[in-house]
C-alpha cells in the first residue's frame, strides 16, 4: 500500500511540475504577443502622422515629389505587411525614406521655422523613441520565450504541446547598422 501511495504522490507532483511549466510556457507567449501589440500601437501612431508631416510639407517642397512620393508607399508597405520579418523589412525603409526626408528638409529654412512642422516633427521623433523602446521590450521577451523553449526541461513540455520559437525584430538594412559621420 505505500509504494501505491509513494507513486501517486510522485505522479501528482509530475502532473503539478508539468502544468506549471507549461502556464509558464504560456505566459510568456503571451508576453511576447503584448510586447508586439506594444510596437503595433507605436508603428500606428508613426503611420498617422506621416499624412500630416506630408501634408504640412507639401507646401514648402515642390520639387521632391518623388522623394514623398516614396514615403508614402513606404508607409503603406509597412502597414499591409503581417509577418516580424515583413514588418521589419518594411519599416527599415519606412526609416530610410524618412532619413532622406530630414536630409531634404535641411535645404529648406521656412519649413523648419513652421511651428506645424516643428510640432510634428517633435511629435514623429517622441514615436521614434517609443517605437525604439517597445522593439527592445519586444526583443528581450522573445529572448526570454525563446530560452525558455529551449532550455531544460521546458522543452520538453514545449515539444510536447507545439510551442514554436518567435522572431526578433531586426533591422534589415545593414546601412542602419552603421554609425553616422559627422563632419563640420
Amino acid at each position: 500500500m505505500i509504494p501505491v501511495i509513494v507513486l501517486l504522490v510522485v505522479a501528482g507532483l509530475l502532473v503539478v511540475f508539468i502544468i506549471s511549466m507549461y502556464n509558464r510556457l504560456v505566459q510568456a507567449r503571451n508576453q511576447v504577443k503584448n510586447a508586439w501589440s506594444q510596437i503595433d500601437v507605436q508603428l500606428k501612431r508613426r503611420h498617422d502622422l506621416i499624412p500630416n508631416l506630408i501634408e504640412t510639407v507639401k507646401g514648402y517642397m515642390t520639387h521632391e515629389r518623388e522623394l514623398l512620393e516614396n514615403i508614402t508607399k513606404a508607409r503603406s508597405r509597412a502597414m499591409q505587411a503581417e509577418s516580424v520579418g515583413e514588418r521589419s523589412q518594411a519599416e527599415s525603409e519606412l526609416s530610410g525614406a524618412m532619413g532622406q526626408f530630414y536630409v531634404v528638409v535641411e535645404n529648406y529654412p521656412d519649413l523648419k521655422a513652421n511651428e506645424n512642422f516643428l510640432s510634428l516633427q517633435e511629435e514623429l521623433t517622441s514615436t521614434e523613441n517609443r517605437i525604439g523602446f517597445a522593439r527592445q521590450y519586444y526583443n528581450d521577451e522573445v529572448m526570454k520565450y525563446n530560452n525558455r523553449i529551449q532550455m531544460f526541461p521546458s522543452n520538453v513540455i514545449a515539444g510536447m504541446f507545439n510551442f514554436k520559437q518567435e522572431d526578433f525584430f531586426e533591422i534589415e538594412d545593414p546601412g542602419e547598422r552603421e554609425v553616422p559621420k559627422v563632419a563640420f
